[in-house]
Parts: C-alpha cells; structure tokens; sequence
C-alpha cells in the first residue's frame, strides 16, 4: 500500500508538480477543499486527469486538514493505492430531504456484494437529512461492514456544498468508495467531548429533522433563551450549542444534532439528523480540554486488536461547530489524532456540517459536533 498526501493553494499552486505516477483501478484519491471550488473547479480537474483509471472522491469542506495542520481556501488531497484490495464507486442523486433514504440505499446496492468490507461516504451537506441517508445505506448492508463518512460543509455560511460527482464539483449528490477483500483494514472512532446543561425537555412537534416544540413550548423561541445576544448570528451560533439526543430515560447511547437553518414563521429549526417526537432533548456547550480528550479517544478506538500496518491513512472529519469553539485551539485535536495512531500515519480529512460512523460497532449513525476518524490500511 502506497500513500501520497498533496496540498493547493492559490498563491503555491499544487504542493508537487510531479506527482506520483500510480494511477489504477485500485488507486483511491481523496480530496476536500472549499465550497467556491464550484465555480473555479480547474485546480481539481489538474489532478484528477493524472488518474483516469482512479476511484476519486471528495466534498467540501469548513476547513480542510492536511496532517496536523489547518487551511482554508485550499485543497488537501491523498492518493493511495492498494495493493490486495479493489475498490468502487456509487453515486446518487439528494436534491432534497426526501430524497436521502432513497439516496442511501442506491449507494448501498450498488456496492453490495460478498466481499464488501467497507464504504466510505460523503453526501450534499445542506439538502440531505444524514439520519435519513444512514437508514437507507444500514437497510441494504450487513452490519459487519464498517460505513464512515461525513457531510460536506461550507465554512459558517450554510448556503451550497459539492461532492465530486463525474470527477468534478456538484451539489446535491452523495458519493461513495466501497472496498472489497480480506486485506483491507478499516478502523473507525466518534468521540465528542461536550458538556449538558440545563433541563432535558421532551420533543413533542417535530418532522424528521425539523423541530417544531420542546414541552410544547415553540424550539426555535426557547433556544434563542439560551443564545441570548447570540442568537442574532443562526444559524451559525448555533454550532456553539448543539442537542444532545436520547430516545428515553434508560438509553444510554446519545446522539448529538448540530442546526443547519432556521425558520422564523413557523419557530422551528433544522437540523442535520432527525429529532424524532418523544425523544428526550438537552442543550450542550462546550468543553475545551474535552474537545481535545475526544479526540484522542477517537484516535484510539480505531486500532484494530491486530494492530494496523506500517502503512496508514487516517482520515479525519471533524465538526464545523467544534473548530468555531476551539478557535486557535483547533490544531490541538488534529495533533491529539497523531498523537495517538501509529507513528508515520498520513492523515487529512475536513471540518464537516455531520459525520458518519458506527457509535461503537455495528450499523453507522449519523453524528455531530464530534471528531470521527477512519484509518485505512492493508493486511501484509
């Protein structure tokens, strides 16, 4: 297993002019860059016509990771190619919320098939309801599969996002590599870090993932109570305060949900997952030196009981919400990451608007506000 990670900029253009010649079909690049990348698309298609015979995959991001380091307005990028693993590629049109279910079990039947180990996936971060989409990939494949991913992103501003769809920046599609044999490793981690406060308040209006009422009481008025002076900037302050999700008193596995939009006329708010009626609710805030433990404990969660080869990709896909809180503190998670993986892991990834993981084992959810990782490797 070969792997290369690459970085652009505007000013230094591609970090490696000669980039590396192993273009195959069992060759994966990966990409993440901003949302403008919609209209000025030339650095992608640069690099992709290097590798016609590739799986290529990428989205948008909030912020783009290139080993421990930080950037906007550029592109991180890996090329890896497996030598015992074949891989291949889905795709599915999600216009619209209704469309995510549908969208997830498209992807999931076109990569179906006895030797499918793992998917990885990267949807439309604004049209698509994650939870929605996680239910139609989790219908059509076996638990044993290892699905990760995430939800591109567009900075604070909420307004378009891509994934690479025909090799080239398109909103309103998800996308997907699977990947196929007995030589891929796949580990996955989802930690988050946050702190509850305040009374857990039951859902009593809501609409897949749009929240209407808390204890009957109109959301979008009692979440502005708890922004006070904030709550001019939703939905982008909101990321500061995300729910915590449990469907009753004795579950303990809690989900968390970051806001996406705001509607004043009917008082609701959006969110990236569902909010299901009856399920209890608690506001969260941040936690600094949390943030950070979390990610460490993602890190670990991914190694493997045999160890992961000396050959490791990580990829990291963090929340938007968690970069706006850690400010200048951001670099600290993607430093705890390393800090925990084997020693010469290659890592990117991309601050996301949702992640895709399972919460421990078994089927994946829909996640927010948490740092999610991936590592690939192969069995020698």
């Amino acid at each position: 297993m070969e792997i290369h990670t690459l970085s652009y900029d505007s000013k230094k253009r591609w970090s490696s002019s000669n980039r590396p010649r192993i273009d195959s079909r069992r060759t994966l690049v990966l990409l993440f860059g901003p949302s403008n990348f919609l209209d000025t698309p030339d650095p992608i298609s640069e690099l992709v016509k290097d590798y016609p015979e590739s799986i290529v995959i990428g989205c948008s991001t909030a912020g783009e990771i290139l080993g421990t380091q930080i950037f906007d307005e550029s592109l991180s990028a890996a090329v890896v190619r497996f030598d015992r693993t074949d891989l291949r590629m889905a795709s599915a049109p999600a216009r619209s919320a209704e469309d995510s279910f549908m969208a997830g079990q498209q992807i999931a039947r076109q990569l179906n098939d006895p030797r499918l180990k793992g998917i990885f996936v990267l949807s439309d971060g604004l049209h698509v309801n994650g939870s929605e989409l996680v239910r139609g990939l989790n219908s059509e494949v076996a638990p044993s599969v290892v699905v990760t991913g995430g939800l591109a992103g567009d900075g604070d501003r909420f307004r378009r996002t891509w994934v690479l769809q025909d090799r080239r920046p398109q909103s309103g599609f998800v996308t997907a590599v699977g990947f196929y044999g007995d030589r891929i490793q796949i580990g996955h981690g989802s930690k988050g870090g946050w702190d509850r406060f305040g009374p857990e308040r039951r859902v009593t209006k809501s609409r897949g993932n749009i929240l209407f009422e808390l204890d009957g009481r109109p959301a979008l008025q009692l979440y502005k109570g708890y922004l006070g002076d904030r709550a001019s900037g939703l939905p982008a302050t909101g990321l500061l305060f995300p729910l915590a999700l449990r469907a009753s008193q004795t579950d303990t596995k809690s989900l968390v949900r970051t806001i996406l939009a705001v509607n004043e006329a009917e008082q609701s708010l959006t969110f990236a997952g569902d909010i299901p009626e009856g399920a209890l609710a608690q506001l969260m805030k941040a936690n600094f030196d949390r943030l950070v433990q979390g990610a460490s404990e993602a890190a670990t969660s991914t190694k493997l009981s045999d160890g992961l080869a000396s050959a490791t990709l990580a990829v990291a896909i963090s929340c938007v919400g968690r970069r706006l809180v850690l400010g200048e503190r951001t670099e600290e998670e993607t430093e705890a990451t390393l800090d925990v993986l084997p020693k010469g892991t290659k890592q990117i990834g991309f601050y996301s608007y949702g992640e895709i993981s399972p919460y421990t084992s078994g089927s994946c959810d829909l996640h927010n506000q948490t740092m999610t990782l991936t590592t690939l490797s192969e069995a020698a």
